[in-house]
């Protein structure tokens, strides 16, 4: 995972507002999801270790931008 391009919010804040698409995946764990109600507006939440599951619901047409704590 450590290959995987990282992005600075101020990059991302800017292709946004230029009009470029992101779908969201928030892949905390379970444990931090209730720990917390901080989430990104649309964001899908998938935990890591189910990703893999997970992936027909991840749209393919848009870059995808993942977070966690």
């Amino acid at each position: 995972m450590s290959d995987a391009p990282r992005i600075t919010v101020e990059v991302l804040r800017k292709r946004m507002e230029s009009g470029e698409e992101f779908m969201f995946l928030d892949v905390r764990n379970p444990e931090a999801w209730a720990e917390s109600e901080a989430m990104v507006p649309n964001a899908i939440r998938v935990p890591l270790d189910g990703l893999e599951q997970e992936l027909p619901r991840i749209p393919k047409d848009r870059n995808i931008v993942t977070y966690c704590t």
